[in-house]
């Protein structure tokens, strides 16, 4: 029986590095050398909107998912969800020294986190969403399911809604 294979790293691990608070987490600490990234996805270029000024009551920050309908129509729902996750905690990681996303998984804000999830017709349709979003700097994570390699989901990183709201406005709500 082949032995199974060891996470990256741990949720407290992950936790550790989103800098809480002493009080809530002292016990928990990260090797600064420590590599974590082992995801076989591809990863967007530093964005370009930049914008780090804390949001106002109205210009929450918020966390775009989406997904593939012609997927939904052939995989189980569960397996679909699942591709989002990956790419939800993909885009959040790859950007946790960022100040939105340090304050979207702040311990004040851990339990009031915003997320919208969208869906679009199929592997195209992603494809080119994905390729608009890094043409304007937004920086995502394109979900590579493997080892079939082609692309189910994709999310951003935490953003301002005002920001990114205008990439999202002709999609669908996933139902």
């Amino acid at each position: 029986m082949a032995a199974l294979a060891q996470p990256a790293c741990s949720f407290t691990t992950f936790l550790g590095c989103l800098r809480p608070s002493p009080r809530s987490f002292s016990n928990i600490r990260v090797h600064p050398s420590r590599n974590l990234s082992t995801s076989m996805s591809l990863q967007s270029s530093e964005p370009v909107a930049t914008k780090t000024d804390p949001p106002t009551d109205d210009d929450v920050l918020l966390q775009y998912v989406v997904l593939r309908r012609d997927l939904m129509d052939k995989w189980p729902l569960g397996s679909v969800v699942t591709q989002g996750c990956h790419a939800s905690v993909s885009a959040i990681w790859s950007h946790k020294d960022d100040p939105h996303t340090l304050q979207y998984c702040s311990p004040d804000n851990i339990d009031s986190m915003h997320k919208v999830t969208l869906e679009v017709k199929g592997e195209t349709q992603i494809l080119n969403l994905s390729e608009k979003l890094l043409a304007a700097g937004i920086a995502h994570k394109l979900w590579i399911e493997q080892p079939e390699n082609f692309p189910t989901c994709l999310a951003t990183k935490p953003y301002p809604k005002s920001m990114v709201s205008p990439f999202f406005k002709k999609l669908k709500l996933c139902k």
